[in-house]
Parts: C-alpha cells; sequence; structure tokens
C-alpha cells in the first residue's frame, strides 16, 4: 500500500519537478549569456538578402532583466541611433530626425534596423524566462552538443510576440545552441544556430548567431560577438533616455 501510495504521489508531483528543472535550465542560460547581474558587449550584425547584404556594429549594455541599452555605431547612416529597454517600455533615439520615439506593443514584431531579429529579440530580454512555461521534452544532439529539447509557450496576456519557442540547451556550457520561434498558429518563423564555441570572459559560448527565417529563402541575419564582458559594474541612472542622447 505505502508503494503505491509513493507511486501516485511521484506520478502527481513529477510534471512539476520537470517544470521546475526546465525553468532553470532556461534561466541558467540565459544568465550565462547575458550575465547574472550585467552584461557589456560590441556586436556585429550580417543582413543578408538575394540581392544585397547590409552589416549593422552596435554595442549593448544590460543590467538584471529590466535594463538594456543598445547603442549603433556604424553605418554612418544609422550610427547615434539608440534603444532602451525600462521594464516593459522600449524606447529608440534617433539623431537624424532629433526625436525620441515610444515604441508600441505593435512593433514588437517588427525588424529591428530590418533584420530578421525582431525588437521583441533584442530589448526584450526578460521573456523568455518570466512571460513564458517551459516544459523539458526530450534530449537531442545538436552542433555536436548533447542538449535538453524545451518547449516554451507564453502566459495567458504575456506581451510577447511568439505562440512557442523551442529550445535545444546544451547539457554541458549551459547555452542556446538552437531556438525555434512559432507564430500563434504554430507555424514555424524562424531558426536561430548558435555557432562559433569560444572562451569569452571566461565563459564558453557560441560566438557566431545565424537567424533563418522558414519562409524566405535566401534570406538570414548572421550576429557575430566581437567582444564581450559579464557581470560588469553598472549604474541604474546609465539606463535613461538622456543617456540614449550621449552614450558612445
Amino acid at each position: 500500500m505505502k508503494t503505491i501510495m509513493l507511486i501516485s504521489v511521484m506520478a502527481m508531483i513529477q510534471p512539476f519537478i520537470l517544470a521546475q528543472n526546465a525553468t532553470e535550465i532556461v534561466k541558467r542560460a540565459d544568465d550565462k549569456m547575458r550575465g547574472e547581474k550585467s552584461s557589456y558587449s560590441v556586436m556585429t550584425m550580417k543582413i543578408v538578402r538575394p540581392a544585397w547584404e547590409r552589416t549593422i556594429t552596435f554595442k549593448s549594455w544590460s543590467k538584471g532583466t529590466e535594463l538594456s541599452l543598445v547603442y549603433v555605431t556604424a553605418p554612418a547612416r544609422e550610427k547615434g541611433q539608440a534603444f532602451l529597454k525600462l521594464d516593459r517600455d522600449m524606447w529608440n533615439w534617433n539623431p537624424r530626425i532629433n526625436r525620441l520615439i515610444k515604441l508600441p506593443t505593435s512593433m514588437l514584431s517588427q525588424g529591428w534596423m530590418g533584420s530578421d531579429y525582431t525588437n521583441d529579440d533584442l530589448l526584450n530580454q526578460r521573456s523568455i524566462v518570466v512571460d513564458y512555461s517551459h516544459k523539458l521534452v526530450k534530449e537531442e544532439v545538436v552542433s555536436g552538443e548533447s542538449c535538453y529539447k524545451i518547449e516554451l509557450i507564453p502566459h495567458e496576456n504575456a506581451p510577447v510576440v511568439w505562440g512557442k519557442i523551442m529550445m535545444w540547451i546544451s547539457k554541458q556550457h549551459d547555452i542556446a545552441m538552437k531556438i525555434e520561434y512559432y507564430d500563434e498558429d504554430e507555424f514555424l518563423v524562424k531558426t536561430e544556430i548558435g555557432k562559433d564555441m569560444k572562451n569569452m570572459d571566461g565563459r564558453y559560448i557560441p560566438c557566431t548567431f545565424e537567424l533563418i527565417p522558414a519562409d524566405e529563402e535566401g534570406n538570414k541575419t548572421v550576429v557575430i560577438f566581437e567582444e564581450i564582458k559579464f557581470n560588469i559594474p553598472i549604474e541604474d541612472s546609465f539606463f535613461t533616455q538622456q543617456n540614449m542622447k550621449r552614450v558612445r
């Protein structure tokens, strides 16, 4: 009888344990790439289309899950643009038109600087941990790494773009090696692959991420980390609308 009761209890709590473990895995991967407290990075983004290519370089600062600031350094036409996230609010400063714009929720799904990454992907950093439930599906090998395959489903009324996300997170390195993004009807929209694993500021992480749309042949966006530092001292006062106009 005791054995039967124990089996019944374990059957009831097992889904909860798996959900907790899946959330912990996603959080570790998020912290590993962003820094547990803060991070600073310099990146090059290559937007590839069948008839043309475009390169953007930018710097990014983040603190916790509520504060982030992105500053575009090239090309010259876009240099000086800045993007700020304060909790749920997102802003864009464009020096060419001397205008500060608050990004409405409707713009979260739009491509950032014309790339395949959305404003939500680049700025809404807290979302994958806070705004989704997590379920451990199985284990698979991606790019030679044994990975946890985890399903992310948005909470009801969560201010996010995606109807579902699938993540493959390296068991050894706690880093996302592959991510699939689905719309509300669960059709695949795009796939992100992590490549070029290197030691960056003491962490073994992919230095190249390739984002490929599912239904736009020949299109992709490649992001290369040129520099990254984790858990650097940075004040909350750095993340202000005033600093968007003077950060370099």
